[in-house]
């Protein structure tokens, strides 16, 4: 185990039921959570505590970026720890991975506040595998923020 913490954050101009139920919601995570140059299907969805869901995250170019689970994707379990709509959701993460420098699990915290008209949403991962770079998946925690506002947004 490490101590390291990664973060990102980010304003959605939505209320905070909009970005939790985007968080909950199986087509908008397939849409809204793979970031920048990778797509995402789901391929089990069961939203509940102790529930979770199986992600396959696809590299559009994986001579970029080689994946964790194979060269060209990263695959990752994740258990829905702690739900407390609409402010708070904890997701413990583990990657198909055969390399030991991504085992673990790594717990993600999703803090949504109220802030004027909008959410101020703040992602923490604690217990990052130590094979994850920290600029690289910060960079990617706030790339999925991005999307996410765009896609609540662009509903509204």
């Amino acid at each position: 185990m490490n101590n390291r913490i990664d973060r990102a954050g980010r304003l959605i101009s939505a209320p905070p039921a909009a970005v939790y139920d985007a968080l909950l919601d199986r087509e908008s995570l397939e849409v809204w959570l793979p970031p920048e140059g990778m797509r995402g299907h789901v391929e089990r969805w069961d939203p509940r505590p102790g529930g979770g869901f199986r992600m396959v995250l696809t590299y559009l170019d994986p001579a970029e970026s080689p994946g964790k689970t194979s060269d060209a994707t990263d695959v990752v379990d994740v258990e829905f720890a702690q739900l407390v709509p609409p402010t708070r959701l904890v997701q413990r993460a583990v990657f198909e991975a055969d390399d030991p420098s991504y085992a673990g699990t790594m717990t993600m915290t999703w803090h949504l506040a109220p802030v004027g008209d909008g959410t101020e949403v703040t992602v923490t991962a604690t217990d990052v595998p130590p094979g994850i770079d920290q600029a690289v998946h910060e960079a990617g925690i706030a790339s999925s923020l991005a999307n996410l506002a765009s896609y609540i947004e662009a509903r509204d």
